[in-house]
């Protein structure tokens, strides 16, 4: 899913893609994950889009590559997360992505009440919307740990709409 950030360089931020997942975690339920990354399609490159994603989410109170952000505890943060109509919708100031989800994504976040989301400042291409992701090279860029070091981690309480 794309977004068009209104940030006072947005097309630094390049193009903004959130894919949700979900998968085991070690209490042996579903974990639903958000992986928010950058294409590195901006006009300097990947390094650009790195300086502009990193900007973003340390203004917002995110740290990169610092401790888990977790929200149940921080109903001032200024991140959020709605589940509404099969969609994720993370919202933050100068910022909302849209991602259609997929079913056991959904259900997990229903029985949890929350999403845990990386927000990595490490461009993936590969990852562009419209293709087809497998889960290999999902877990091969969602798991290295030059991805997970460059991100901010936040568990965002999942609402709906009234």
């Amino acid at each position: 899913m794309t977004s068009t950030p209104t940030a006072p360089h947005p097309a630094d931020l390049g193009t903004l893609v959130v894919l949700p997942w979900s998968g085991a975690a070690p209490d042996g339920t579903d974990m639903p994950y958000l992986l928010a990354y950058s294409l590195g399609d901006a006009p300097g490159g990947p390094d650009t889009t790195a300086a502009a994603v990193e900007h973003l989410l340390v203004s917002n109170g995110l740290p990169v590559g610092g401790d888990l952000v977790d929200g149940t505890y921080r109903p001032s943060l200024p991140i959020s997360l709605l589940v509404e109509a099969g969609q994720a919708v993370v919202r933050m100031p100068r910022l909302i992505a849209q991602a259609p989800a997929p079913p056991e994504w959904l259900a997990a976040v229903r029985a949890r009440g929350y999403a845990y989301l990386v927000f990595t400042t490490r461009a993936w291409p590969e990852g562009a919307p419209g293709t087809v992701v497998s889960p290999a090279a999902l877990a091969a860029f969602a798991g290295a740990q030059e991805t997970l070091n460059a991100a901010a981690h936040v568990v965002l309480p999942a609402t709906r709409l009234r």
